[in-house]
């Protein structure tokens, strides 16, 4: 029974982190576009998305569209 709860409630601390998260990744990456890889702290979050993305080699526009299209497929059914 206490297993439970403390997983219902590690569960409902991840979500928040998640939701706080999210935008920041976002709008680094947009200022990053904007600004450059020589700002700081955003430069670096667009580089590591840079390389993630590189090493998954020529499919890597493929999988990035994929993304996009299985995250908006759950953010319709969310509600």
């Amino acid at each position: 029974m206490n297993f439970k709860i403390t997983l219902n409630n590690l569960a409902a601390f991840l979500n928040k982190v998640t939701k706080v998260l999210v935008p920041l990744v976002t709008v680094s990456l947009l200022l990053g576009i904007i600004f450059g890889t020589e700002t700081p702290y955003v430069g670096d979050v667009y580089k590591n998305v840079a390389d993630i993305l590189n090493m998954l080699g020529e499919d890597a526009l493929l999988v990035l569209v994929s993304l996009i299209i299985i995250l908006s497929y759950f953010n319709i059914n969310k509600d």
